[in-house]
């Protein structure tokens, strides 16, 4: 389909780049082999065909292909035809008849499929040139020009497009292609990254990308070590992980990881009393995590701008995959790069940039959070709730999923028993799904989470 920019660039001399025997090519080639479909609807998608009537025509083959209905000539024709593509029936059918007749060859498919996309794309780079032209020639502001800038570079790296509308068809197109997706043999690729635990993860679904995840609790209850240990777990599987701590050093992290992953006492690493066993335990642990894929960030005062540039600048790299989960500690700590009247006033824009910065980069971003006081007082259960979210209440409103931590042993005063190796998550928000406690074990020598399930499945 034809880009909305053409009176500009024409006016200009520019011409808009395509190719319609490829455009053709690709289409007969479905009309020849039905078979090709699947690959076809894989790859492309309608906007990516210049003519309007090659675009529609591939809309209508999709929707074949997702309601499993046969793909030949006569029933492709019956549906353009309703569709109303063309003029006339003696039309449609002339031109469905030129498509399945002048494929050069089924075998080259691939290659004409790479032709309407290189096509495609080189017009949305001059779309794209256009926009910041047009910006930059009417904003005084230079940093918000070369933002826009990256950002719409960023976009059509990453495949997406967020300049125009999206008719409700196209959407349901990819809505009913990812169902396909999570339903069938390789469900696991297409559902949300696995945070090793089991029991979270069937609440959440797994950490969903796009998600904007608060982990908050008081000081001391763990969450810091929860999110290292949702991040060892998700860095093993191959999956990068960037961690950008405010409050600790990089050392400091990597110490409290090696003791999770070691067993070794933290406190015997904090003093440097360490036995044969401990280095030997310390040097297999060094190893698991060095093949594992974490980055850590110990930059201080940092705003989601900064995040966002340096996630970028990573992802750019072609022989690595992408950033797949982002951590960052804490929310209370960062700063949001701009003036405002006010702290909370502050807090709630960096939490809004914080939900776009994860929906742009489609990736699951778990920010940690201070709770109020108030969960110390008044209470014998000390259960958080969503009022106690600290500083603003676009920290509820912006957020997918918040999650509270609570160790009830925390607040025992010695007078009453209580069972220091428990610990429960509080799905108190989920966008997506229920609300649940997930019961999990605490290892406070080691500073480690461990799941229930694990370990109810091992007796």
């Amino acid at each position: 389909m034809a880009d909305n920019l053409g009176f500009s660039l024409e006016a200009m001399g520019v011409k808009l780049p395509y190719n319609m025997q490829a455009e053709q090519a690709v289409l007969g080639a479905v009309i020849i082999d039905p078979s090709n479909v699947a690959l076809m609807v894989e790859r492309l998608r309608p906007e990516q065909f210049y003519a309007r009537q090659n675009g529609e025509i591939f809309a209508e083959i999709v929707q074949l292909f997702m309601t499993s209905t046969p793909i030949d000539f006569l029933i492709l024709f019956s549906k353009v035809t309703d569709a109303k593509i063309f003029d006339s029936e003696n039309e449609a059918k002339e031109y469905l008849t030129i498509l399945a007749e002048t494929v050069p060859s089924v075998s080259n498919l691939d290659y004409y499929m790479g032709i309407v996309e290189e096509k495609f794309l080189i017009r949305r780079l001059m779309n794209v040139a256009k926009d910041i032209l047009d910006e930059t020639t009417e904003s005084a502001d230079s940093k918000m020009s070369l933002e826009l800038a990256e950002q719409k570079i960023y976009e059509i790296r990453a495949g997406r497009e967020q300049s125009g509308m999206q008719p409700i068809n196209s959407a349901i197109i990819d809505a009913l292609t990812q169902l396909q997706k999570i339903s069938g043999p390789d469900r696991d690729k297409y559902l949300g990254i696995k945070s090793g635990f089991a029991h979270l993860d069937r609440v959440l679904t797994g950490l969903g990308k796009g998600d904007f995840i608060i982990l908050a609790a008081r000081p001391g209850m763990g969450k810091t070590s929860f999110a290292l240990n949702i991040a060892a777990n998700v860095a093993k599987t191959k999956t990068p992980v960037a961690v950008f701590s405010l409050e600790m050093t990089v050392e400091q992290l990597v110490t409290r990881m090696l003791s999770s992953e070691a067993a070794v006492d933290s406190q015997a690493l904090r003093s440097g009393v360490l036995t044969g066993n401990d280095w030997d335990s310390l040097a297999m642990a060094g190893e698991r995590m060095s093949n594992s894929t974490m980055l850590l960030d110990d930059s201080s005062n940092i705003t989601v701008t900064e995040i966002k540039a340096k996630v970028k600048r990573y992802n750019q790299n072609p022989e690595t995959p992408n950033i797949g989960l982002i951590i960052i500690d804490y929310l209370q700590l960062m700063n949001s790069g701009n003036k405002t009247s006010s702290r909370v006033q502050e807090i709630s824009e960096i939490t809004r940039n914080l939900k776009i910065m994860a929906k742009e980069l489609e990736v699951p971003i778990i920010t940690l959070s201070q709770l109020s006081r108030s969960t110390e007082r008044g209470s014998t259960t000390h259960r958080p709730t969503l009022s106690d979210l600290r500083d603003s209440g676009s920290i509820e409103q912006d957020a997918d999923v918040v999650m509270f931590l609570l160790r009830e042993a925390y607040y025992s005063d010695g007078e009453e028993e209580t069972d220091s190796s428990k610990a429960v998550c509080i799905v108190a928000k989920n966008r997506h799904g229920e609300v649940a406690d997930v019961q999990l074990g605490w290892d406070g020598e080691h500073t480690k989470f461990i799941s229930v399930d694990y370990v109810s499945e091992e007796y």
